[in-house]
C-alpha cells in the first residue's frame, strides 16, 4: 500500500483558499445587507393591510430612541394611508418594564392612531418570534399584506424571515435611524451579517 502524503504547501494553499472564500462570503453578505437597507424604499408606493413593527428596547414606560423611530415610521404609514392597521411586536425585556408592544401601542394612541386599528403581541423576544406571533395576530383579523418596519440594516433578514413564513411582506425601513455613527453602523452590520448567515443555515 502506498503511503502518500499531501505536500504541506498544498495544505497551506487549501487552507488559505477556504479562509479567503469564507471571508469573501461574509463580505458579500454584509454588502448585500447594507445595500438592501439603503435602497429598499419601494414601500412608498405599496398599500398593505398592516405595518408590522419589530420590537426594540423600552426605557421605563417610553420607547427607546431606536424603537421610537420605528413607531414614528409606522404612524406615518398609517396616517398617509399606506396601511390600515399597525401590529406592534415585542415582549418584556426587564421584569419591571411593560412589554415593548404595549409601549408602542400607547405611544401610537398618543399620536392619534385609533386604538381599534392597533394590534399587539407581547410574548416575542427575537425577530423570528416577532414575525411568527404577528402572523398569528394577522390571521385572526384577516390581514394578508404587510409592510415590515425596522431599521435599514435589519430589513433584509426580517423580510427574508417573513417571506419564509409565507407572508406577503415588503420592506419599509425607517427613513431615519439611531445607528448613525460609523462605529454603531459597523457593530449593527456585523451582528446582522452573523444572524443572517445563521438563519440561512439553521432557519432560526
Amino acid at each position: 500500500m502506498l503511503n502518500y502524503k499531501i505536500p504541506k504547501k498544498w495544505l497551506i494553499w487549501v487552507t488559505v483558499a477556504l479562509i479567503s472564500a469564507l471571508l469573501l462570503a461574509i463580505a458579500s453578505t454584509a454588502s448585500s445587507i447594507y445595500l438592501y437597507g439603503s435602497s429598499s424604499n419601494s414601500s412608498n408606493n405599496i398599500k398593505a393591510d398592516a405595518a408590522i413593527v419589530l420590537g426594540a428596547a423600552v426605557w421605563g414606560q417610553e420607547p427607546s430612541p431606536v424603537f421610537r423611530e420605528r413607531i414614528n415610521h409606522a404612524i406615518n404609514l398609517y396616517k398617509n394611508g399606506s396601511v390600515k392597521t399597525i401590529i406592534f411586536t415585542g415582549g418584556v425585556g426587564e421584569s419591571n418594564e411593560p412589554a415593548e408592544a404595549i409601549v408602542g401601542k400607547n405611544y401610537a394612541i398618543a399620536q392619534q392612531v385609533k386604538a381599534a386599528d392597533i394590534f399587539t403581541e407581547t410574548q416575542s423576544r427575537t425577530t423570528n418570534q416577532n414575525l411568527k406571533n404577528a402572523l398569528e395576530v394577522a390571521n385572526a383579523h384577516q390581514l394578508r399584506k404587510f409592510l415590515i418596519v425596522s431599521d435599514p440594516l435589519h430589513m433584509k433578514r426580517a423580510v427574508l424571515m417573513a417571506r419564509g413564513l409565507g407572508m406577503d411582506a415588503h420592506s419599509s425601513p425607517t427613513p431615519t435611524t439611531r445607528y448613525r455613527s460609523f462605529q454603531s453602523q459597523i457593530e449593527f452590520l456585523s451582528r446582522e451579517t452573523y444572524f443572517y448567515l445563521v438563519y440561512l443555515v439553521f432557519k432560526i
